[in-house]
């Protein structure tokens, strides 16, 4: 799959993505840090790629409905600490051996991972 790692997140999130054989680009490296939400999302929208964050702002399926997206997780972690971020996005990565990313919109706690689609 193809990800955007915003730019709340540390990078080791994006080199977790690529050693399990993901395409992953960062807000960082792309020099989009500071852009506007819908910025972000239409980068993402127009490269293709599905969307990995801590805002929330991007649940909001009104403002970014699954169905226009190449998929968007939205990590909603009481603990944002780099070690357990990069626990709770393991889960991530088993369950997308399983469950459809494109045009859905994940909400991932530390209890479970919640999927909306189109």
């Amino acid at each position: 799959m193809r990800f955007k790692i915003d730019e709340n997140l540390h990078d080791d999130v994006a080199a977790l993505l690529a050693t399990h054989g993901h395409d992953v680009q960062t807000i960082h490296t792309e020099g989009l840090k500071g852009c506007d939400d819908y910025v972000v999302a239409d980068h993402c929208r127009r490269e293709g790629r599905a969307l990995v964050t801590l805002d929330l702002d991007f649940a909001d399926i009104r403002s970014y409905p699954p169905s226009k997206h190449d998929g968007i997780i939205v990590l909603r972690v009481a603990n944002q600490s780099r070690s357990h971020v990069l626990n709770v996005m393991v889960r991530v990565l088993e369950s997308l051996a399983s469950e459809p990313l494109v045009k859905h919109l994940w909400i991932v706690t530390d209890a479970a991972i919640r999927i909306r689609g189109e």
